[in-house]
């Protein structure tokens, strides 16, 4: 089956970091775009970074250029997003997703066909 399965969250401290998992099965995940997004409480979901199927390239939320970095194993089959100078506003559950073929890579949710049923992390002190 293909299944997208999250892990490495939890509760941080503001200023703290945290590397998100998503371990891919039923396909390669360097063949597909791939990106995280995350649902706060209260609002809607977004995205947050996406990498190109050929990994060549990647987009970030304007919240989260310079603190998060989106990547890929091709030995583990595994995408992660590691996340840095994590702050109370980045508190969501994080939610892993493939972008669709034709689409080398995209933040919209339309451009995506698969997805993890998320994670929580959680940044207070």
């Amino acid at each position: 089956q293909v299944q997208l399965l999250e892990s490495g969250g939890g509760l941080v401290q503001p200023g703290g970091s945290l590397r998100l998992s998503c371990d891919v099965s039923g396909f390669n995940a360097q063949h597909f775009g791939m990106s995280w997004f995350r649902h706060a409480p209260g609002s809607e979901r977004e995205a947050v970074a996406c990498i190109s199927n050929g990994g060549s390239s990647s987009v970030y939320i304007d919240s989260a250029k310079g603190r998060f970095t989106i990547s890929r194993d091709s030995a583990k089959n595994t995408v992660y997003l590691q996340m840095n100078s994590l702050q109370p506003a980045d508190t969501a559950i994080y939610i892993c997703a493939r972008v669709r073929p034709v689409k080398a890579c995209g933040l919209g949710p339309n451009s995506h066909d698969t997805w993890g049923q998320g994670i929580q992390v959680t940044v207070s002190s």
